[in-house]
Order: structure tokens, then sequence, then C-alpha cells
């Protein structure tokens, strides 16, 4: 007796199949090519459309004194938690400590056009895209944008 077998009604084509994993092991290849590459892809910054320099000072109390670098006026101090504003700072910082530069340079808060805000680093080239972390933590650093010197506030 011969036992004849008939493919399953549900079953791919195997040509089929082998175009899957053909289409997937490219995939693969070009991305790890990529990433193996060092390139960056990302979209091109968009114009911008308000910055500001600004340099951050520890004070005695704990708290960041947040300088106009052009002026040297105090345009906020930042008391308490301010997590994501320390935490993007302490970022930075480390970067600037670990190639050796002081804590001298100004940063670069960019608004631009898209509305997309940026905190820049051009002492060490490093940028923090601050609309990634949401609104109200990419708010924290808005608000620095517009601040007067002469109406400083704290920032709980």
């Amino acid at each position: 007796m011969t036992a004849t077998t008939t493919p399953h009604p549900d079953a791919l084509p195997r040509g089929l199949l082998v175009a899957i994993a053909a289409v997937v092991v490219v995939t693969l290849l070009g991305v790890a090519a990529v990433r193996l590459s060092g390139v960056a892809i990302h979209a091109p910054d968009a114009a911008p459309v308000a910055s500001r320099s600004l340099r951050f000072e520890d004070g005695a109390d704990g708290s960041v004194a947040v300088l106009d670098a052009k002026t040297g006026r105090e345009v906020d101090r930042v008391q308490g938690e301010a997590g994501f504003l320390r935490g993007a700072l302490r970022a930075l910082a480390r970067e600037r400590r670990l190639r050796n530069l002081g804590s001298e340079a100004a940063f670069d808060l960019i608004a631009r056009a898209d509305g997309r805000l940026t905190l820049s680093d051009p002492a060490t080239g490093e940028r923090i895209d601050l609309e990634s972390f949401g609104p109200t933590n990419a708010a924290a650093f808005a608000r620095l944008l517009t601040l007067n010197p002469a109406a400083t506030r704290s920032t709980p």
C-alpha cells in the first residue's frame, strides 16, 4: 500500500516562504550595515524661531541659577525637585566632564519652526531634543526662552 501525501490546504507554497525569508534576511542585513556604519539618519532641523544662550550655576542652597549668557543676569532660579530639568543638565554636564571641559560655556536653547525644542551644548556637540520627553517636560525649558531677567521668578 502506498501512502500519498497531499499538501495541507492552508500551507503556503515553498517558493513564497523562501521569498519571505529572503526579504527578512536582506532587511536585517541592511539595518545591521547602517547601524554598524555609525551613520545617523534623522530629519533635518527646522529653522530656529527663537534661541537663547543660557548658563546654569549650582547655588549653595541646592538651587540652580539660570543665567542669560549674554548679559550674565539671572533669569530664573530653579528650586526643589525639577527632575527633568536637572536630569537633562546632568546628562550634558557629564559629557563635559568626560571631555575635561569646564562649565563656563553656555548651552543653547533653540525653539524651531516645527515646534521642536532643542537644548544644545556647543562645547561638546551634544544635544537633547526636549519635545521627545513630552510637553510638560519640554515646557520646563520652553519658559526659559521668554523670561525677562528683571522679572526673576522661582520654579518650585
